[in-house]
């Protein structure tokens, strides 16, 4: 069975990050954008980023596009932009879309974990899935979840 370690993905630099690295740890990923309404949410991520780090919770952000042309820049700008404006130290990764035909294979893979009811396809920017320690578990948050209100879930799978 596939699961979240199985997938590469490139980050904002361009190199190549293998998901096997995060094996044992918690995962939030987060479709970004830097130019949405929800874009302040990188303050709350960063905080969970620095309150959880210690104790295994990897927060990463994958630049998104595809709704209201929100995120226009280049990787360099965007990631610039997170760290300058956000403080952001967690990884940024390589702009990607999260549906349609060119969809990263990591978006297919949560939104066929995840699909409900509603279909799977992603709404709208700041969708965050949050993956337990051997990856058998995912919960998806919609857009307006703040980060804060993770907390209890993150601190569940970080046992």
């Amino acid at each position: 069975m596939t699961k979240i370690y199985d997938y590469k993905a490139l980050t904002s630099k361009g190199q190549e990050l293998d998901f096997k690295l995060f094996e044992g740890k918690v995962l939030l990923i987060v479709n970004t954008a830097s130019k949405c309404g929800f874009t302040p949410q990188f303050a709350g991520l960063e905080e969970l980023n620095q309150k959880y780090k210690d104790r295994g919770l990897v927060v990463i952000g994958f630049p998104c596009n595809q709704f209201g042309n929100q995120d226009p820049g280049s990787d360099e700008e965007i990631s610039g932009f997170c760290q300058l404006n956000y403080g952001v130290t967690f990884q940024i990764m390589k702009k990607v879309d999260v549906n349609g035909d060119n969809a990263d294979p990591i978006f297919k893979y949560l939104k066929e974990q995840t699909g409900g009811l509603l279909g799977s396809a992603i709404k709208w920017n700041f969708t965050k899935f949050l993956i337990s320690r051997n990856g058998d578990t995912i919960k998806r948050f919609a857009p307006v979840t703040a980060p804060k209100k993770l907390e209890k879930d993150i601190e569940k799978m970080l046992g």
